[in-house]
């Protein structure tokens, strides 16, 4: 289930995946279809309740070519939808999953940062002890990046380096953000914190002990 079921419809979020990914772009009813995996019916009928409610708007289109719709951006809650999509159905919901199930015993923690103007997902992966393989999560994500319609800019790194980062850091300041938000907690996966280097005077304690019970 979506955490958005309650707000909206299945076949309204599956439209708003499509549209949202490409606010600028009219779209088909034929698209729509194919691009949601829903039949032409259930588009026709989302699509006008979506038109009535000032969430589309149709465009323009030439006599020998369909008509189309594209995303009221200037609908009063735009922003606000578009930010529901992000943390939900649209990104936040599959990017979860596919790290859960395919990086389980490295990725510790995952954060969505947000997203740009060219629909270009941020995201943030906290590593354990293992290191996600870096081909591996090439891979997943451009396959999810297909299913999700959008590009994903995927960072990796340590714990270490994760709790190192301040507000000052470019990274750091944008964890802090209202737009991110973490979709992996420490806990959710099989993965392992990564052990701590002891420091050399801990180091050096203990030698001196071990010395001492001899």
């Amino acid at each position: 289930m979506s955490a958005a079921d309650f707000l909206l419809a299945p076949e309204v979020q599956k439209l708003l995946k499509v549209v949202f990914a490409a606010p600028t772009n009219g779209f088909s009813v034929a698209e729509l279809a194919r691009k949601a995996k829903l039949n032409a019916d259930e588009v026709e009928r989302t699509q006008e309740h979506l038109l009535k409610c000032g969430i589309l708007t149709r465009r323009k289109s030439e006599a020998d070519e369909p008509e189309t719709v594209e995303a009221n951006t200037s609908f009063v809650f735009y922003n606000e939808l578009r930010s529901i999509a992000l943390k939900s159905f649209a990104a936040a919901e599959p990017i979860r999953a596919m790290l859960r199930s395919k990086f389980k015993d490295s990725v510790l923690r995952a954060f969505v940062l947000g997203e740009d103007e060219d629909a270009t997902v941020q995201l943030v992966v906290v590593h354990g002890r293992l290191v996600p393989d870096e081909s591996e999560m090439s891979i997943a994500c451009r396959k999810l990046s297909v299913s999700i319609a959008r590009h994903l800019n995927v960072h990796v790194i340590s714990s270490a380096r994760y709790a190192a980062l301040t507000p000052g850091d470019n990274l750091g300041a944008r964890l802090a953000g209202v737009s991110a938000i973490e979709i992996i907690g420490q806990g959710d996966t099989k993965a392992k914190p990564a052990e701590e280097r002891e420091g050399l005077l801990q180091s050096a304690r203990k030698r001196l002990a071990a010395l001492a019970r001899r």
